[in-house]
């Protein structure tokens, strides 16, 4: 067992003393189990990761976190080292932990390097898979650990973990609420990716200073007295508004200089009730100098993540310099903790509380799916719950929608590495093809040459990509044996029907409905009759059996001998000579015409593949199709 640092001593002994819903004995048996599995491993912070656990922890205590939490944060590294499978983890510390535990190591590895996904699409994901707000909360204060630490990295590392803050985390708690974390998470990063513009700030920061001097706290203090005068018992606060919402807010309103901002100082006034909230209003209407279209009434109109407080900027506040003016915030102590914490502030847990879970599960979908609306402009919000993100064992996330097998995570790392499944392992372990996926698992795929892919594996695949890839990766491998057998139904159907015989170049397929195909084409549609998805009936009806053959096929010589047709055959001759069976239409019995030398004759080609041949003038021979005639004439000397 490795001795401790003095620094690790410490933060232990921090955290022992501070009032947590865990006692000392399961809290030093979760710093055991994580001294035993980290070992002296390093974090990318520069210390080790037990350091970085109980720091992560240490931030967190604000946030009153409950025994579970406590137990995951400290356990946050256990599933990648991997000495620890998540089936241990629930078996020592139970499913709640190891779920904590779970989504900790999922959401540790989003970021916007290598991704494909926008920032928004990886913002949705991240509030996805935290459906338990604890997983959130740790994942925030491990960003702000490590923006504390910062310096340990390189220049260019520092800046891309400082714009993965400013451009996921922080608006992901802006979206639930938790200003504290927000604020803290936003000062740390800007300077590192704005460094200019953070000077700049600083430097018309500084001169205001000068000019004006530390006025805040005595104006406070000032205001606190009249309204205790009032008979109104309040505690009153002044703040600066920080250098990255001045940025913000001066790069939205193309100010050059945070003298514009109307909000650039505040005071926050905090009392018992909600009457007093709008007393203190009315006092302080009378007091300054309020400014037109500066009122806000968050209480009777709460933001979407549930805020709460009345807004006002005045002017002429006693202790403010004149000229310079002040928003004040006016809230009660309730609505003061939910604007700090949001959602967080009301997320307790309780032994046992599973249906207290649920309840607060539905709070936060509602509030998130109530402030994508507002941000939007949707009147519904896409379902939070649909998806699942599992992590390769390089650390890539990939999505996948809820009850996806390995196999669709094989498909959607790569066709090849779909086709060439043989096994996977999910958190080490085995799973068989039909095992469904979770949120955090880590996934392993097995591949090997010789592919064993099979069309029953369709019925494994969840996702339609997947199936689709598959089935092309089927229909290639198989289209030559398809390509074979349907040629050779289609030669023994043309012997059957006595009709042309098939070449090498498949010219009887050289018209398809009237239109002129490819050689390629030609085989598609071979292909289908071999896969069974057309019939050779069919098919033939939508060819024209005999245009390529009048170029091609040379006139037979005159001959004395009849040939041995039918007898009725012997009195016509068909255009280019074509031997093909005759038939004469019942309809209009041509070779009945008193007139039969003189009469004009039209042959029309059946789908059964006969000639049938009718008087130029019968009606039933111009309605037909124009591409199966064929020339006739009565044969000379008959």
């Amino acid at each position: 067992m490795p001795v401790p640092s003095p620094s690790l001593v410490r933060a232990i002994q921090s955290i022992e003393d501070a009032k947590l819903p865990v006692g000392q004995q399961e809290l030093r048996r979760a710093i055991r189990y994580a001294e035993k599995i980290n070992g002296n491993a390093m974090h990318w912070t520069g210390v080790t990761l037990l350091e970085h656990a109980l720091g992560v922890l240490q931030l967190l205590l604000p946030l009153q976190p409950d025994a579970d939490t406590v137990t995951a944060c400290i356990l946050q590294h256990a599933l990648e080292s991997k000495a620890m499978s998540p089936l241990e983890l629930q078996e020592e510390f139970g499913p709640r932990v190891r779920s904590l535990v779970a989504g900790v190591h999922l959401l540790s590895h989003v970021n916007m390097r290598n991704r494909k996904s926008s920032v928004e699409d990886l913002r949705l994901m991240l509030l996805t898979v935290a459906d338990d707000i604890r997983i959130l909360l740790i994942i925030l204060c491990k960003r702000c650990f490590a923006l504390e630490r910062i310096a340990h990295l390189p220049p260019t590392d520092g800046r891309r973990v400082a714009r993965d803050v400013l451009n996921l985390f922080a608006p992901v708690a802006a979206r639930l609420g938790i200003h504290t974390l927000k604020q803290r998470l936003e000062h740390l990063a800007f300077p590192l990716v704005y460094a200019s513009d953070a000077e700049r700030i600083a430097e018309q920061l500084e001169q205001l200073h000068g000019r004006y001097g530390p006025f805040l706290a005595p104006a406070a203090e000032e205001l606190r007295r009249g309204l205790a005068e009032q008979g109104i018992t309040a505690s009153v606060t002044g703040r600066e508004k920080l250098p990255y919402s001045i940025f913000r807010k001066m790069t939205s309103k193309s100010f050059s200089h945070i003298e514009s901002l109307p909000d650039l100082f505040a005071l926050r006034v905090i009392v018992e009730s909600e009457d007093d909230c709008y007393r203190v209003l009315g006092a302080l209407h009378r007091i300054g100098r309020p400014v037109t279209n500066r009122f806000k009434d968050y209480i009777a109109f709460p933001k979407p993540n549930g805020y709460q407080s009345l807004h006002t900027t005045v002017s002429k506040v006693p202790g403010v310099p004149e000229g310079v003016f002040v928003e004040v915030q006016v809230r009660t102590r309730a609505m003061n903790r939910e604007a700090e914490y949001g959602i967080a502030a009301h997320w307790s847990y309780k032994e046992g509380g599973s249906a207290q879970q649920s309840v607060q599960r539905v709070q936060l979908q509602q509030a998130l799916a109530s402030q994508h609306s507002v941000e939007t402009g949707m009147k519904s919000a896409p379902r939070l719950v649909d998806h699942i993100f599992v992590l390769t064992p390089k650390g890539d996330v990939v999505e996948l929608p809820e009850g996806a097998t390995p196999l669709d995570f094989a498909f959607q790392i790569h066709t090849d590495v779909g086709i060439g499944f043989r096994a996977a392992r999910v958190n080490g372990s085995i799973v068989s093809l039909d095992y469904e996926l979770e949120n955090g698992d880590v996934v392993e795929i097995v591949t090997q040459r010789a592919s064993q892919a099979t069309s029953g594996w369709l019925q494994l695949l969840k996702m339609a990509s997947s199936r689709s890839r598959l089935k092309r990766y089927l229909l290639a491998v198989h289209q030559n044996d398809a390509l074979v057998r349907g040629k050779q139904i289609l030669v023994d159907e043309l012997k059957k029907r006595r009709l042309p015989k098939l070449d090498s170049d498949l010219s009887l397929l050289r018209l398809h409905d009237g239109k002129p195909l490819t050689v390629s084409e030609r085989e598609d549609l071979l292909v289908k009759l071999g896969q069974g998805t057309d019939k050779p009936g069919s098919l033939i009806q939508r060819l024209d059996l005999l245009r390529p053959y009048r170029a091609s096929i040379p006139a037979a010589p005159v001959k004395t001998a009849a040939p041995r047709f039918q007898r009725k055959d012997s009195l016509v001759d068909l255009e280019g000579d074509v031997p093909m069976p005759m038939k004469f239409a019942k309809c209009c019995k041509p070779q009945d015409d008193d007139h039969v030398r003189s009469s004009k004759l039209i042959g029309i080609i059946t789908r059964s593949g006969d000639v049938m041949i009718h008087g130029a003038k019968c009606k039933n021979a111009t309605r037909g199709n124009p591409e199966r005639r064929i020339g006739v004439k009565w044969r000379k000397g008959v």
